[in-house]
Parts: structure tokens; sequence; C-alpha cells
């Protein structure tokens, strides 16, 4: 472990937040500030016949399509452009945007919201994944409803299934969980120097700049966004930021003053996107010694009413589905298929967490009905430093899976518990082993992202630190610094790192998929050589850094071949439970945790992020159940759609291992997504345990486990 860098210091915006200082959205004023309120689709999938608005009081307007102004489009721009800013004619799920009432008062614009009336001629929806597959009422995106539709093979799975001695089968499924971000999300749009400017909640201020010229028809360079102090994302303000921005520039456009549009934790549970929801198939061949020989996966998430960005959720699936486990010969097939849902999106994870479960459960299934036990039948197909992916790319770091498995079962003395400890005897431990993958996938940092940092020396022997990547919880404000003083050899605090705004720092990419530290941070390292070397004292210096990629990694996006991640984390949970054989609860005993994140930069930030996701993990595991019925959700309010809180889990007993990564800063990989992964695995296998029945879904609720256990 590098001492220096991994040591824990004070974490820059500790005092802020946790005195009440910090300024959100919500806390901004500006003068003849405006307050928006969406006029929302209540029909999952119909025609707009008419919209009748009461005559509105002087200082009120309703806006929508029509307002788009000349040049511009009625068009989210995202990875792809499906989303409209408002609904044209049509609606593809409830809670779609078709307009915004703006006025000065907050209850006024309410009641002229209840007045306007929306004339529908409904169309038959199609929510389920059968009921998209079979065409119901008509394609809803191209002529077979798949956003994508992806065929991945490794080694020679036809032939590994034509010798096959037996085929077990199974499927696993996931539902959809809720980020539960603290702060709901917000934007305020103004005009700032001739210019639209945006003060927002979100984790890439360079995707609303893009969205936002997009729809109004500007340049970048006629837009700007300043990242407000964001209160938690996981996910959910990477994309949807766009979809409320670019109505409400619309507005601002229009009107000519400040326009707010804040969403009240009713409306954001009830309208914004959630994790997608998966069901996996595997057909595994077995040959006549029971060992695999062949895996057949076929992988279908639910992605909802706009594409957003489902396919490369999707993608990080797929790559996902044969984890830590070097199978020899695979087939998959995965869809992102379209429903008249609300659209799913972006969530801590970003479409590993499907995968991995799947591959967790139904390896813990096979050693199941083959007799065999559970860990020791993994272990025998772990992967190793030059492992082939199911992306036909290669393992090129050392894998420490053995070290990481010896200390977490010392430290939840795993050996004794899994031999004394019944099956069925509810009572049950359990174990998930699994990787993720650092930074984009595929060409997405070289061809798409292109990362820029850029370090300014100042005459006063001070750095400014110019990044467009955002602290939002996840302590980046400190690591950044921590990074960048360390090569400097400067107190942290001399370093200067500001929430981003897109005219002052360089697009150096979005807050997501991992790629903060491992990407960003290396730059950021590497950007801090170049001033150090350049940089006299008593001068002022600038230096930029330009992301490319490691020597050595090779991709095709067109066939999705080749190494798909840089560099991985690996991890292992333990998890153990008892069930109350009366009222079906589960009561979780003890959490432990081992990971590689290569070099920890700030042992107790990386902590601090193991503890949360974990216990974020565990939620999505148990608790966490969001239902959604004839394209509505059950759950909307923080008293039906339950987190875990402090009580209802023990502490978790958490270790690194060092395993530096040579083009992280520091050695450091991406940990931020890593510590979700493996909970709900690890919480499932230990139910099943307890009860010696398959677990074949999320969340194990006590009415899901009384159908398993009661047949």
């Amino acid at each position: 472990m590098n001492a220096n860098i991994s040591k824990a210091v004070t974490r820059v915006d500790a005092t802020a937040k946790s005195t009440g200082a910090a300024k959100y959205v919500s806390d901004l004023q500006f003068p003849g500030l405006l307050y928006a309120r969406v006029l929302r689709s209540d029909r999952a999938r119909a025609k707009i016949l008419e919209i009748h608005v009461p005559t509105l009081p002087e200082g009120y307007f309703f806006i929508d399509k029509n307002d788009i102004p000349s040049g511009g489009t009625n068009e989210v721009l995202m990875i792809k452009k499906d989303w409209p800013v408002f609904a044209d004619g049509r609606v593809r799920y409830i809670g779609e945007a078709i307009g915004l009432v703006v006025g000065p008062d907050r209850q006024r614009v309410l009641e002229i919201l209840k007045g306007i009336e929306v004339v529908y001629e409904d169309l038959d929806p199609a929510f389920t994944l059968e009921e998209a597959l079979a065409l119901k009422g008509g394609p809803l995106y191209g002529d077979d409803n798949l956003y994508a539709d992806y065929h991945l093979v490794k080694g020679e799975p036809d032939a590994a299934f034509a010798a096959a001695d037996q085929i077990i089968e199974d499927e696993i499924s996931t539902g959809y969980q809720e980020h539960i971000y603290m702060e709901p999300q917000g934007v305020i749009g103004t005009l700032e120097e001739g210019k639209i400017t945006f003060y927002a909640s979100s984790q890439c201020p360079f995707y609303i700049r893009k969205a936002v010229a997009h729809c109004l028809g500007l340049s970048s360079d006629e837009v700007r966004v300043k990242q407000a102090v964001t209160g938690g994302a996981f996910g959910g303000k990477e994309h949807f930021p766009d979809v409320m921005a670019t109505p409400v520039a619309v507005a601002v456009h229009k009107i000519g003053k400040p326009v707010q549009l804040v969403l009240d934790r009713i409306e954001d549970i009830s309208f914004t996107p959630k994790r997608h929801p998966s069901t996996t198939r595997f057909r595994t061949a077995l040959d006549k010694d029971g060992k695999i020989i062949g895996m057949d996966i076929d992988v279908q998430i639910n992605a909802g009413a706009y594409e957003s960005c489902s396919l490369v959720v999707l993608q990080r699936a797929i790559f996902s589905s044969n984890s830590v486990y070097d199978i020899p010969n695979v087939k998959i097939r995965g869809r992102a298929i379209a429903t008249n849902n609300v659209p799913s999106d972006a969530y801590r994870g970003f479409g590993a967490p499907q995968g991995l479960f799947a591959v967790e459960m139904h390896m813990s299934h096979l050693a199941r009905q083959l007799g065999a036990d559970e860990l020791t039948f993994k272990e025998r197909y772990f992967t190793e430093k030059g492992g082939v992916t199911v992306t036909n790319g290669k393992i090129k770091e050392d894998v420490k899976l053995p070290e990481m498995l010896q200390k977490i079962k010392e430290a939840s003395d795993y050996d004794r518990k899994a031999s004394e400890y019944s099956r069925g005897a509810l009572r049950g431990i359990g174990i998930s082993i699994f990787n993720h993958g650092s930074g984009f996938t595929g060409n997405g940092e070289q061809a798409i992202i292109k990362g820029l940092v850029t370090m300014r020396g100042r005459r006063d022997g001070k750095v400014d630190l110019l990044v467009s990547n955002v602290e939002m919880g996840q302590g980046l404000q400190t690591t950044f610094r921590k990074i960048a003083a360390q090569v400097l050899g400067l107190p942290v605090d001399d370093v200067g790192y500001d929430n981003p705004d897109t005219d002052r720092v360089p697009d150096s990419g979005p807050t997501c998929a991992s790629r903060s530290i491992a990407v960003v941070g290396f730059l950021v390292q590497e950007c801090a050589k170049k001033l150090k070397a350049a940089w006299k004292p008593g001068k002022m210096v600038e230096v930029s850094h330009r992301y490319a990629p490691p020597p050595g990694l090779e991709w095709n996006q067109d066939d999705l071949q080749g190494d798909a991640y840089p560099s991985f984390g690996w991890g292992i949970n333990v998890v153990e439970v008892e069930v109350d054989p009366v009222t079906y609860e589960v009561s979780t005993k003890g959490i432990w945790s081992v990971f590689d994140v290569g070099t920890a930069i700030d042992e107790r930030v990386v902590e601090g992020q193991a503890h949360g996701g974990i216990i974020q993990g565990l939620g999505y595991a148990s608790l966490e159940k969001l239902e959604a019925v004839n394209g509505r959700f059950r759950q909307h309010t923080m008293a039906d759609y339950v987190i875990p809180t402090s009580m209802d889990f023990p502490s978790i007993h958490n270790q690194l291992v060092d395993n530096p990564y040579p083009y992280g800063p520091f050695g450091a990989k991406g940990a931020g997504e890593l510590v979700f992964d493996g909970a709900a695995p690890a919480y499932a296998d230990a139910v099943q345990w307890a009860i010696d029945k398959p677990i074949d879904r999320i969340p194990v609720t006590p009415e899901y486990l009384m159908e398993v256990i009661e047949g």
C-alpha cells in the first residue's frame, strides 16, 4: 500500500455539507426567478388529440413543442436522440413531459397545471418483455422493439453443446431499483452575459451543454453549465438532467427570465429512470464428469419507452455474464427491449449488477444440482492473468482471487461455518466473487470522450485543477486534490478544485463508469508531472494532458471483440443470514468484504464507498421492491419504497489488497461501482443455504420466500 497517498485526510467538502453551508440548486436565488412544473402524460401509450389550456394570468406561461425556436429541434440529444423534449402528438409512458407551466407563484402554477385538459386516443401498450417481443399494440421502436441485439461467441459453443453429457437450464431475474439520492433532480436555467446558463445537480455538465445546444439550435459555446453542489446521484443524474434542462431551456429562451425546475420526492420516484429489470436464461453444457464445457446465455433488459443509454448498459451486462469465470465456449445474446414503462437508465454498476447476480446464482445452482461444494465448484473456473474474456480480450493484470479468498475466509470464519451450518437449518452463509471493468466500455474513452485535464500553476505557489468531473458525495474533491498535491509536493489545501463550469474547465468526461479515479485521476497525475517540470517560482504556467489508451489495448467496436476494459477491480463478499420460519423475515448476522481497487487513494474514502455500496446492494437484494403495474410505479414515496438504514444491517468488516495498476494514479483502479456489485448474490446465496432451496430472483422479500419455501 502506498502509505502517503492512501493515508486518510479530512474531506474537503465535509464542513460545508455537515454544517448546512453548502448551497444546492433549490437554495439558489435569482432576481425574477420563475418556477416550472411539468404537464405529464397519465397514459402509457396514446395519441394526443387536443390540449386545452385555461386562460393564463399575466406573468404565467405554458411551454410546449411549439415554443422550440427556429433552428432548434424537439430532441434530447444523449447517446441517441429518440427521447423528445416535449411529446409531439403521442406519448409512450406515464409521466412523459407534454409541456411546462411557468410562473412566479408555485401554488398558482400547480392550480393552472390541474386546470389543463389533455384529450387522448388510447393505444394498446406493451409493458412486459413478452408483450414487447410479441409486438403487442404494434412496434414501439423499429420493427422489432429492440434498441440493441448483440451476439457474442467465445470458443466453439455449438461443438461443446453437441458433445455435452447433460445440459442444465436456469432463469435468473432482477427488479427495478430507485436511486433515492438525497437531493432530488433540479436545474435552474437563466441568461447570463448573453448565454443560456444552467445551474444543475448533475454528474455530467458537458452532457447538459450538448443537449441544450442541440435543442435550441445553438453552438456549444453559446451554452454554459455551472455545476451546483450535488447531493448524490448513483447514475440517476447522468442523463436525466438533460431531460430536465432542455424544456427549461425552451422556457428561458421564450420568457427571458430565470426558470427553476426542481422535482419533489414523489414526482422524482414516479417519473425518473430506474435500474433496468433483467431476465437472464442459461443453458450450460457439462461433460460426463460434471465439468462445464459451454454456456448459452440470453440476457434481456427492460429498457422502457426511450433508449437513453440502454445499449451501453446492455453491453456491460453481457460482458459481466461470465464475470470471474473463464468458461471455454460461450454464446451470448443480449437484447435491450422497448416497452411502455418509464425509461430505464444508468444506475451504479451500469448493467454489471444484473449480469453478475445472474452468473453467481447460476454457478451456485449448477453446484447444487451436481451435489458439489459451491465454492469449490466456482474456484475451478477462476480466471487468471492471461485468461480470456467473453469478448475474447485478455486479463492483463495479476488476479489475486486466491489471496482475497483466503483473507475473507479467515475474517468470516467461512470454512468452520460452512462445515457446521446444515443446509435448510435456517442459518446460512453465502459468498460472491466478481469483477468490474474500470472506465467506459469498449472504445468510449478514446473514440468518444477523449478526456482532457488542465492545471494552472499560480504566482502565489498554489494550483488550480480544471476538470469536468463532479463531487457528488464520493469524495472526488478530496482524492483529486490528493493526487495533484502528492505529485507536486504541495499541501492538499494548495490545490484548488471548484465545482465545474463549462466555460472554465476542459471536458474531461462525465462522472460515471468507475472512471473518475481510474481514468481521469491518471490524467491529473500526468498533468501534475508536466506542471512540476514547467513551473517556476512566481510564474503562472498552464499545462494540459489528454487521454491516450494504455499500450496493448485492442478493441473492435463493430463486433464488440477485444479488451472491453483496460483494467478490472475485483471483489469477494460474504454474507451470513438467519431466516425466521414464521414471518419469513431474513436477519443479516454478518457482512465481510475484500476488494482489489489497485491502490486506495485515501483509505477512508474507499472504506466509505465500500460500506455505502454494500448496504445499497443489500437493499437491492432484500428490501427495495419497486413494481410497475400497467406502466405506473406502485411505490412512489419513501414510506412505501424502503431503503436500508443503519438499523437493518450489522457492521461491515472490509479489507483491501494492494495490486497497483500501472496506468492508474499511484496504481489506483475504479472502486465506486465494484463495491455495490457483490452484495446481492452473496445475500441470495446465504438465503438459499438457509432454506436449502434455490433463489432465482431479487428482491428476496418475505412474500417471495414464503412462495419458495411453501412451494
